[in-house]
């Protein structure tokens, strides 16, 4: 099977569609001259890429990502989407606590597909992957009938153990860092038909995860951690089950800008912040005995009993606790 990896030295000038380019055409124009980290022992131009992987052990994840489904081009430009797709996989291996070391790229769409789309798409995974400091070091392309971008991430634990989601303890604090509701009052915005407020549909367009966040909470002593993709209820519900544990969480303060938008939608704001994904902040639990890292505040805790995710005392009764795919 063709792979990025496996690009031939054809430039072909044109700029038509994906089937005037052609399969091996489109896979130089995407890795041609890109620059690889140290880390990338060997990158695009074999069978498969070497990643540097001194811990001895590789953490890996991959998400993805369907047009219609998980974005609309109408909506975002495809330098958009390739960072939206970058960034969703590179936030679970921070949830790791994790250093993302390389991402890995499997595209298919229809042949009559712009190739402008396509090489934005490209751009944009490339940005992405440049501030969590990887590169892109292989893939794959395939026809479909729906254009759809999945992405691979590895990482390295540099020595540490993983943080997973069941290492919570009774009295744990619950700390979050990074924003949330952005991307849901901006989905929201865009469901609207319009496109402003810019700072909150660009929070849903490209979010920005705090990458050095997770690794950062691993160091401190964090005993379990999730990136908040689905929402942040949706998401502890994972620790607690993980965990066998209640979480108790309380309000988040509601942003201005999103309580501005709020007012003009009709909707609540709140909802927002506590089922709201796509915004890729973390949450995680630390002992009580420590400082949280900087960037890290303090939303709730952890105590025994059947467990739920509670919001100051009490089951949320504002709707769905996040997304979900099959039962929407």
């Amino acid at each position: 099977m063709p792979t990025f990896a496996e690009a031939s030295d054809d430039r072909s000038e044109t700029r038509g569609t994906l089937a005037e380019v052609g399969e091996f055409g489109l896979i130089t124009r995407v890795t041609h001259d890109r620059v690889q980290p140290a880390g990338t022992l060997l990158g695009p131009g074999d069978d498969a890429a070497v990643v540097a992987a001194p811990d001895g052990r590789v953490v890996a994840c991959v998400d993805v990502l369907v047009d219609t489904v998980h974005f609309r081009l109408d909506w975002s430009t495809p330098e958009q989407v390739g960072r939206k797709a970058a960034a969703a996989n590179l936030a679970d291996v921070a949830a790791m606590g994790a250093v993302p070391t390389a991402l890995l790229v499997g595209l298919a769409c229809p042949a009559d597909t712009p190739v402008a789309t396509l090489e934005g798409l490209a751009e944009g995974l490339w940005a992405e992957a440049g501030v969590a400091g990887v590169g892109v070091v292989g893939g794959d392309v395939a026809s479909a009938a729906t254009l759809m971008v999945s992405v691979t991430a590895l990482g390295s634990l540099e020595g540490r153990q993983p943080v997973t989601r069941g290492g919570a303890r009774p009295g744990d604090v619950v700390a979050l860092c990074g924003r949330i509701g952005w991307s849901a009052a901006g989905l929201a915005v865009l469901s609207r038909g319009f496109r402003s407020p810019v700072t909150v549909v660009g929070a849903h367009r490209v979010p920005e995860p705090p990458y050095a966040a997770g690794p950062q909470a691993a160091k401190a002593g964090a005993t379990a951690m999730i990136d908040v993709s689905d929402g942040l209820l949706a998401d502890l519900g994972h620790i607690a089950d993980a965990s066998g544990l209640v979480l108790d969480v309380r309000v988040p303060e509601v942003p201005d800008r999103l309580a501005e938008v709020g007012a003009a939608l009709g909707a609540d704001p709140v909802h927002w912040l506590l089922t709201g994904g796509e915004d890729h902040a973390l949450a995680a639990t630390f002992p009580p005995d420590i400082a949280l890292p900087d960037g890290w505040t303090a939303i709730g805790s952890a105590r025994a009993g059947e467990p739920e995710v509670l919001v100051e005392g009490r089951p949320y009764t504002g709707g769905p606790a996040g997304w979900d795919h099959f039962t929407r």
